[in-house]
């Protein structure tokens, strides 16, 4: 990992690679190979499938996403418009002078005469009451959150002063909006209204100018446009009052005063706490205070904020009638029918009219002001939501800021077209908007006129002004899918400027404290390269410093990847490399980018990996005791293997510096550096010295990374609290495969949301055969409902282990890692500590309040059981492990639900229902056979009650007295049975729905079942594949749901792992005791010692098994079917290997014999192939060969271990020169040695929580027995439950007749005809439901909609996330701050390092064409190319070495350079990275020139190459593809 971790980090490992590391531009011959050994194995080429796949998703995202861009926009400016325009609409109908030309078609049917309205009383007091609601709408939208906040979640109390200060501004606020909505609006023409609301920009002009800071000409610039801009909003208070004339110019010069005031609502987002004045400073910690308290304080002001339009309402309306009662007294009857005069009228010009006569108009449309209300309330809450939505994915640009900023022009444009219309043709609207209700129109009905005549020119001056002032809306800096919070100050909107309250409410980044932009390397402290080459890291200049005092380092991601290993094979052990490989190479891509591209990788990590692998030693008895542990072959295939996962990632044939080998108190560790510098540490345990089993081995990566590397630093406290927030450990399996991306989507949660502790992605299962199939599905469904449900109405339960990523600092919180230690102690700890660690560590998450979540974005890919035996044991181990957890967290729900925001009441109900389900299951699958049976076979109910019953009940037999597998054995071939019967059972329910038709119960059920999972799967697109495998999980229905649930429960006192496991021969110790046990039986009086004996004997010696037996203590046994006892082939071949480990070892103490004297300390052994050619000594030491090999036969018989030669039986020192690190196969680099601080580390936490588990045989023999009793507590409780359950409904069930109801559909009507009488009768046949039947329906109807609505949600934000993350590169999408030098470093820096740090084609110009393998045959010249290839010289470096020799010579303006046309083809991109490379290598030259100043002419070569080198794994390779 990058060295900010700290420098006792680095102190760890050695940094001899600098000693031996190479020049740059150094080569050295490739060694000489024979001519008949010139025949090579070409490296890996890329999966082009994959990446052609993935180029093709993009594309499609990327079409995607530009129709969600306009989707937005139109939604955004669309509901802005309407929102705005229904404002100005109710406004104008409150209005006293609002006269209007209604339609006369009922009126005269002439046509010849005009009719104008006046609004009575009535009318106005209606629509001013709606007027107030739709004002009021946003406050109701603030209380509900606020009190959702403060109820669900933690908060702070304000002080007075603070409290006063928001309360003051708010209640400014809220009066400037009644003023200008029951005032001035009223009195204005629609136009007018429309233009003024761009004036209200002036508190946050002022504030904006007085919190100017920067450089001197830049901040005199922004002064003056601050001037000019509220100069401009200044002429916006007093145009209409002195251009008005006539009775409303009054009511006008309330203008300028309702115009100052509503603009106090957005001050919070125009202050500075980095402004010059102090008052400004003061004002702006609130500002930031406000953050801690804001939902308590609004809790408050909404309610106040209500109460002070509401007061404001009734002044205005008093002053206009006189009397405030008739605004109450008239409520009812506005709402309900009334009518309205209209009068005739004679029109004087087009501007005028007189009086001729009254006439009584038709009834009210008296629901006309709700639907407004509605509308504009729907709209106006579609519009915030919509431009939200815009800034969480990163949209914000066009479809939030130029959608809210057009907002006024296209109301006016809107507006000025529909009074035309209205103008023209007075029944234009007939029959869609009543005749007496419109806007009060303008007096000119061409746009161009009223600009000129009524001095609204004006206007785009004000447009302008307002433009300047939220010029911060354009370009945002915050992180992808970032909460409300962060996008916005007030926390919800205005309905009276819907527009403006968006954009004035928009938290202002360049405000907040830019973690990024301050981690940048800062010019006159260390040049980037400077402090790249020594720290490999960003921002290294420890003087930046945060507000919060805290070095702006610490805010960096630190990603730990921790993988747990145990017996995988080296095709799963690959898989995993190849993915640390990936990120190791995404990680240097973005330390290149930022550290010679000079900008600010917003998704900079720091990446460094730990595998721990369990039980790597040998037996003791392998070795012996004078010899000392050695590792296994697992850790030897993970050693060989890792070169070719390197080779497969980049392409090429990569060799790896050999690992250093670090003795340990727990065993030792493997320190790999990677081609991007990053670490890979494997530690490797022995069980003898440690505790073994993955979640001690969990428990050792947590204090080791948590504990030790970070609280032990020598740091304040403040600065440990910043790096464990922005610490990850991503716990992996070791055969785990996912991409970079991946844990990219899982980062960007953990960022948004500090209160989350774990996040996962969606797993995929790969393998090969029906049993893979079976889980693509059941994982695929999982994931879709269950998964994504948790995630909407709740939290994740289980975030697995094989792909999480879990926050360091909720792991080191109260009652978590430390209570994750705890030893299994009660028969349950066993089930619920050891058997599901995963989903127990997130239960202990959830206790404390952290919340657990699901990304379906991040994909990771793991190897599942192919086996059903295998897979059985799995789930065996799962099964009790998820109801033990379950139940521990229903159990104390009301602490749990009280302490986590994200928990409630219902989610534990739910949780509740589903783990009824589970217990209940087995006879909900058994019912549903017995029916399916009579459906299928025509057979009678006791007949398919008695052929269901018989399996099941001779299956529990066998699961409580056979062994295992006997167990599994019947377990196969039931599920055999059952599989075939089910495929009858289908044909039975389509018989069935074509009987009783679609709309019975039974054919509900499975088209909605069916239907839901379709749907579904063609939500997941990429993974519809999964759906055909679906048949295989229906036929495997009674298997999985019955039988492996009766297994499990009646194997809960198996403990044991059940999956990878291999036999191990038993110890001397074992043996011993086992032989004591048989003694002490024999000596047992009577035939009890006798028998027990017997019956020892028997079982050692038996060589044969039987699928079932029979036995009576010992004296006979019955066999039946049986079959040789299997030697499991990859036990055979362990041995083979482990003898010839064996052979090795005692060939190697005879070379020591040899040698004449004991090897040096921390020497490497010397082979027999070279002690063969060592010249003169070989005659001398043949004797010592020939009595070795004497000595060894003589003493092959010991029983303790192999016989050594007397001088290699000195005392070793596991911690300096133990025999492991003399084994050949784990390479020959170097010994290197724990500080003193980390070994004392070790051994503390060894002695207190890790320390190996004695096995002591009668506390074995305690658990055991409690084991079994809690099995048969469990058995017998699931018996009794699922017995009555099964009982009760086949009752009902048989009595059908008298208890059950009738259901409404699909009801079948027989019409018969009496002769005689004449008569018709109709008889209804009604489908017939027994109550318990329609309250499971009815119970798993709600389970299947609530999951379904939840994966829709689900969904959404998955798309969202996605969505944010999908880069549109077209040119039409780039906006003014995209063309930027830093903008176009920001998009393609890191795509640009990652193609000049490619390890293949150093050296020779990229060349594009096609793969050796894919040449025809006709056109490969073979030798040809052997002969080449025999004379290429080998180049030795890392990816920071190929990136520096490719970027310092590359040639920018060529575009025959595939990474440079592939990047992008506009000529300011290359400008830009020429200018960062000369100015990158102008720095080095200085630094270089000041080093040869200071030091003297002599050292400038030492400086040279101290400067080029790096601290780099050696990483070889030859360009077979150049």
């Amino acid at each position: 990992m990058a060295s900010h971790m700290d420098d006792e980090d680095r102190d760890n490992y050695s940094d001899e690679e600098t000693d031996s590391l190479n020049d740059l531009k150094a080569t050295s011959p490739t060694p000489e190979l024979k001519a008949w050994d010139l025949f090579r194995v070409l490296p890996p080429a890329k999966d082009l499938t994959a990446a052609e796949s993935e180029a093709r998703v993009n594309a499609v995202l990327r079409w995607v996403k530009l129709l969600v861009c306009i989707v937005v926009f139109v939604i955004v400016l669309g509901s802005g418009i309407i929102a705005k325009g229904t404002i100005f609409f109710m406004a104008t109908q409150t209005s006293q002078s609002q006269r209007l030309e209604v339609c006369n078609r009922k009126l005269d049917p002439t046509g010849q005469r005009r009719y104008e309205v006046t609004l009575p009383v009535e009318t106005r007091i209606a629509w001013t009451w709606v007027l107030f609601f739709a004002l009021i709408v946003p406050d109701v939208l603030t209380f509900l959150r606020s009190a959702r906040m403060c109820v669900f979640k933690s908060f702070k109390k304000p002080s007075w002063l603070d409290f006063a200060t928001v309360l003051i501004a708010e209640t400014l606020h809220t009066i400037g909006v009644g003023i200008l909505a029951f005032v001035v609006f009223p009195e204005l023409d629609v136009v007018k209204a429309a233009m003024l609301t761009n004036c209200v920009c002036l508190v946050p002009g002022i504030l904006g100018l007085l919190s100017e800071r920067g450089s001197v000409n830049k901040t005199l610039l922004r002064i003056a446009f601050d001037l000019l801009a509220l100069a401009a909003q200044v002429t916006g208070l007093v145009v209409w009052p002195l251009v008005e004339h006539g009775g409303n110019g009054n009511s006008l010069w309330f203008i300028p005063l309702g115009l100052f005031l509503v603009s106090f609502g957005w001050w919070e987002n125009f202050v500075s706490k980095h402004a010059a004045l102090g008052v400004m400073r003061h004002i702006a910690q609130i500002k930031e205070r406000a953050k801690k308290w804001r939902y308590f304080t609004y809790l408050f002001i909404s309610v106040w904020k209500m109460i002070v339009l509401f007061i404001t309402m009734i002044i205005v309306w008093t002053v206009h009638t006189n009397d405030a009662n008739k605004l109450f007294d008239g409520f009812i009857d506005g709402f309900t029918n009334h009518a309205i005069n209209a009068t005739e009228v004679e029109m004087v010009n087009s501007t005028s009219s007189i009086v001729t006569k009254e006439y009584v108009m038709m009834e009210v449309w008296y629901n006309s002001p709700l639907w407004v209300l509605l509308i504009q309330a729907a709209s106006a809450h579609l519009c915030y939501i919509t431009a939200k939505y815009a800034c969480r994915i990163m949209i914000q640009g066009f479809s939030f800021a130029l959608a809210v900023t057009i907002t006024v022009p296209m109301t006016i444009s809107v507006a000025v077209v529909l009074c035309g219309l209205k103008s023209i043709d007075a029944c234009y609207f007939y029959n869609v908007i009543p005749d007496y209700l419109f806007f009060r129109m303008p007096p000119y009905a061409d746009l161009g006129e009223f600009l000129s005549k009524q001095h609204a020119w004006i206007w785009l001056v004000w447009l302008a002004s307002q433009a300047w002032f939220t010029t911060h809306i354009w370009w945002p800096k915050c992180e992808r899918l970032a909460c409300t919070e962060k996008l916005f100050v007030a926390p919800m909107y205005s309905a009276l400027l819907i527009d403006q309250s968006l954009a004035l409410n928009r938290r202002n980044d360049d405000n907040d404290d830019d973690v990024a932009k301050d981690a940048a390397p800062k010019k006159g402290s260390k040049t980037p390269l400077e402090d790249y080459a020594d720290n490999v890291s960003i921002a290294s200049n420890m003087s930046d410093m945060l507000a919060n005092g805290s070095p702006s380092t610490d805010h960096i991601t630190r990603i730990f990847a921790c993988a747990t290993m145990w017996h995988e094979t080296k095709e799963e052990m690959m898989e995993m490399l190849k993915s640390i490989f990936r990120m190791d190479e995404d990680q240097s891509a973005r330390r290149m980018a930022q550290q010679w591209l000079q900008f600010s990788d917003p998704d900079y990590y720091e990446f460094e990996t730990h595998i721990f692998f369990d039980d790597a030693f040998l037996p003791q008895k392998e070795y012996g005791a004078s010899e000392g542990p050695l590792v296994n072959s697992w850790v030897k295939t993970l050693v060989a293997t890792i070169d070719e996962a390197a080779s497969h990632v980049h392409n090429t044939h990569v060799r790896l510096r050999a690992p250093k080998k670090v003795p340990t108190p727990y065993g030792g560790k493997l320190i790999w550096t990677l081609p991007g510098k990053t670490k890979l540490v494997t530690h490797l345990k022995d069980k003898n010295k440690i505790r073994h089993k993955k979640r001690w081995s969990q428990v050792m990566y947590m204090y080791y990374l948590l504990g030790h590397r970070l609280l032990e630093k020598r740091i304040p406290a403040e600065r440990k609290e910043v790096i464990a927030d922005n610490t990850y450990l991503l716990a992996l399996d070791g055969d785990i495969d996912f991409q970079p991306n991946s844990v990219q989507l899982l980062v960007d949660l953990m960022k948004k949301n500090n209160k989350l502790g774990a996040a996962c992605g969606r797993i995929h299962p790969i393998g090969s055969g029906a049993m893979v199939w079976y889980q693509r599905f059941e994982y695929a469904v999982g994931h879709w409902l269950q998964k994504a449900t948790e995630h909407v109405i709740g939290c994740v339960l289980c975030s697995p282990g094989c792909f999480s990523l879990f926050r360091g600092k909720a792991l080191m919180d109260d009652n978590v890692m430390r209570k994750y230690t705890t030893r299994s102690e009660e028969a349950r700890h066993y089930v619920q500590y050891d058997q599901g660690e995963d989903r127990w560590l997130c239960t202990l998450l959830l206790q404390r309040g952290y919340r657990v979540e699901y990304s379906a974005a991040s994909d990771a890919y793991t190897h599942c059981p192919e086996g059903f035996n295998e897979f059985y044991n799995q789930r065996r181990r799962w099964v009790p492990s998820t109801m033990a957890n379950i139940m521990d967290l229903l159990g104390d729900y009301k602490r749990t639900v009280r302490v986590n925001n994200n928990l409630s009441f219902n989610y534990m109900i739910y949780q509740g229902f589903l783990m009824v389900g589970s217990v209940l299951g087995p006879g909900t699958i058994f019912l549903m056979l017995v029916g399916a049976f009579v459906a299928a076979f025509k057979i009678d109910q006791w007949s398919s009650f008695t052929y269901n019953l018989v399996p099941v009940a001779i299956f529990m037999i066998i699961c409580y007295f056979a062994k295992e597998k006997t167990q599994l054995t019947a377990a196969m071939i039931i599920s055999t049975l059952y599989g075939m019967v089910m495929i009858a059972v289908l044909v039975g329910i389509m018989m069935q729905i074509s009987e009783d038709g679609p709309l019975a119960p039974s054919s509900l059920f499975f088209f909605i079942v069916s239907g839901q999972l379709i749907l579904t799967g063609l939500l997941h697109p990429r993974e519809i594949g999964c759906l055909p495998f679906g048949v295989i999980y229906y036929i495997t229905v009674p298997s999985m749901y019955m039988l492996l649930i009766i297994y499990s429960l009646f194997n809960l006192n198996n403990v044991s792992w059940g999956t990878r496991e291999v036999t191990v021969p038993l110890s001397q110790q074992k043996q011993q005791a086992l032989e004591a046990e048989a003694k002490k039986s024999q000596k047992k009086g009577g035939v009890a010692g006798f028998l027990d004996g017997l019956r020892t004997k028997a079982s050692a010696s038996d060589p044969e098994d039987g699928a079932i037996e029979f036995s009576l203590a010992g004296l006979f046994k019955i066999m039946c079917c049986t079959y040789p006892k299997i030697v499991d082939e990859k036990q055979q071949l362990m041995r083979i290997a482990d003898s010839l480990e064996a052979l090795n070892r005692r060939m190697d103490s005879i070379e020591r014999s040899m040698d004449g004297s004991a090897p040096a300390l921390g020497s490497r052994r010397r082979s027999f192939s070279l002690l063969r050619t060592a010249g003169s000594n070989v005659p001398e030491n043949l004797a010592t060969l020939v009595e070795a090999s004497e000595v060894d036969e003589q003493m092959s018989d010991d029983s303790e271990g192999r016989y050594a030669p007397e001088v290699s039986k000195s005392v070793r020192d596991d911690l300096i020169d133990p025999f492991w690190t003399e084994d050949d196969d784990l390479k020959n680099g170097g010994i290197d040695f724990l500080t003193d601080e980390e070994e004392q580390f070790w051994k503390d936490l060894i002695d207190k929580y890790l320390y190996p588990l004695d096995e002591d045989l009668k506390q074995k023999e305690q658990i055991a027995m409690e084991l079994k009793v809690l099995r048969d507590k469990s058995v017998f409780g699931f018996f009794m439950l699922n017995a009555m359950f099964v009982m009760i409904l086949f009752l009902i069930q048989l009595n059908k007749d008298l208890l059950h109801l009738n259901w409404p559909l699909g009801v079948k009507s027989n019409i018969s005809f009496e002769m005689k009488t004449k008569e018709i009768f109709i008889d209804n046949e009604y489908l017939e439901l027994e109550p318990i039947g329609i309250v499971f329906l009815l119970s798993f109807a709600a389970l299947l909609l609530i999951q379904f609505l939840a994966m829709l949600l689900h969904r959404f934000g998955t798309l969202s996330h996605i969505l944010a993350s999908t880069e549109m590169e077209w040119y039409c999408t780039k906006k003014v701050d995209d063309i930027t030098e830093e903008s176009l470093m920001v998009k393609h820096g890191v795509e640009f390092a990652r193609g000049l740090q490619r390890l293949s084609g150093l050296g020779e110009e990229p060349k594009k064409k096609k793969d050796k393998d894919d040449e025809p045959f006709e056109r490969r010249f073979t030798i040809m190319d052997l002969e080449r290839e025999s004379r290429k010289t080998q180049h030795v470096g890392s990816l920071a070495m190929t990136f520096e020799t490719r970027f310092t010579s590359m040639d920018f303006g060529s575009q025959a350079n595939p990474i440079i046309r592939r990047l992008t083809a506009r000529r300011g991109t290359m400008e830009a990275l020429a200018h960062r490379r000369s100015s990158v290598l102008a720095e080095r030259r200085k630094s270089m020139r000041m080093g040869s100043f200071e030091m003297g002419s002599e050292s400038i070569p030492n400086e040279r190459k101290s400067f080029n080198r790096r601290i780099d794994s050696v990483v070889s390779w030859r360009d077979t593809d150049a």
